[in-house]
């Protein structure tokens, strides 16, 4: 019987994908370099900016030394970008209220840093849904590997088979069937609505 559902933040709850790559993008053009659009699909997409930044120094030769800098202003840019852009989405809205009246405990994990999913989270108007918010910044391997969906189900007291976990990008998706959880794999943020869970008779 599932008890819980988890979303993935970027991509699943929020339309935030193109937010990081264009924030990301801004800071590494100050130094020369950057991420190409099919790079970032198949390589980078839901990946943490410090592991994005690794493998651009193996790819591109990124000095290390940048990459503290380079952290600081894209958290900078995506900060301007999501006061700018991030509003309340009413379809979410509907959708996590009869999700939780249906008994269903939620929780966000995202390769976002905490400080990031929060601000996204409360401008969005959904925060006060979600019983657990886990970000990347919280001591746990991010994904691809499934630590910080088994420290969830931890803190839920459930067993992976009573939870179902919503994820968009292939290392999210990979990280989710790691973790023993049935998984609902979504094109995008606009796939996440009432009907998806209704087509999986569990409303």
């Amino acid at each position: 019987m599932i008890k819980a559902i988890i979303f993935d933040l970027d991509g699943v709850l929020i339309d935030a994908t193109e937010w990081h790559y264009e924030a990301l993008n801004k800071a590494l053009g100050l130094f020369g370099y950057t991420i190409g659009r099919e790079d970032h699909l198949k390589i980078y997409n839901g990946l943490p900016t410090a592991e994005k930044l690794k493998i651009i120094t193996e790819k591109q030769g990124l000095p290390f030394g940048l990459h503290d800098i380079i952290k600081a202003l894209k958290r900078k840019y995506t900060d301007e970008i999501v006061n700018q852009q991030c509003r309340p989405n009413h379809h979410k809205q509907i959708m996590l209220t009869h999700l939780k009246n249906k008994g269903y405990k939620l929780a966000c994990c995202s390769n976002a840093q905490k400080y990031s999913v929060m601000n996204m989270l409360i401008k969005s108007e959904i925060d006060h849904f979600f019983d657990e918010i886990i970000g990347n910044d919280e001591g746990f391997k991010p994904k691809p590997a499934p630590d910080i969906y088994l420290a969830t189900f931890a803190k839920l007291n459930l067993l992976p088979e009573e939870t179902i976990i919503i994820e968009d990008a292939p290392h999210g998706i990979e990280a989710a069937k790691a973790s023993g959880a049935q998984v609902i794999a979504v094109r995008g943020h606009e796939d996440v609505t009432l009907s998806l869970f209704a087509n999986f008779n569990l409303l």
